[in-house]
């Protein structure tokens, strides 16, 4: 299992504008979606359509948020 840096796309509150976070580090495992971690934040698993690999040209550009998405994984 290679960890590999990503930005995670968060969503601000309600009134609040998303934005892509760098600082993360992604674990494809056997499990759906990737396991994302940072030193600041919980571990958590996340859907993929979350992370991406690459920096992003616009950090406030929102990825393609499936209908229904979920957000973090159990």
């Amino acid at each position: 299992m290679r960890k590999e840096r990503c930005w995670v796309w968060f969503k601000g509150g309600l009134s609040e504008e998303g934005q892509w976070m760098s600082g993360w580090v992604a674990t494809q495992t056997d499990e759906p979606g990737l396991l994302i971690e940072h030193p600041g934040y919980v571990s958590c698993r996340v859907p993929e359509w979350r992370v991406v690999f690459k920096e992003p040209d616009d950090l406030n550009l929102a990825p393609n948020i499936p209908d229904a998405a979920v957000w973090k994984l159990v």
